[in-house]
C-alpha cells in the first residue's frame, strides 16, 4: 500500500490512515521491527491529527 502525501493544510482522512495502520500490522504479523515501529508511530500521529481535524471541522450537534 502506498502512502499518499497529504496537502499541508489538509490531512488524509482518518479512515485512510487507519487502513494503512491495519495493513502494517497484517503485513508484519503483529510484530514490528524498530523501523516498522517508527512508521507505526508516524501513522498513529497522522491518524490522531486527522481525527482531531475532523472533530474540529464537523458541525456541532
Amino acid at each position: 500500500m502506498t502512502t499518499t502525501p497529504a496537502a499541508p493544510d489538509r490531512p488524509r482522512p482518518a479512515a485512510e490512515v487507519n487502513e494503512e495502520i491495519r495493513a502494517l500490522w497484517l503485513r508484519t504479523g503483529g510484530y514490528l521491527r524498530p523501523e516498522q515501529h517508527l512508521e507505526y508511530e508516524k501513522l498513529v500521529a497522522e491518524w490522531a491529527e486527522a481525527t482531531s481535524a475532523a472533530a474540529t471541522h464537523s458541525p456541532a450537534a
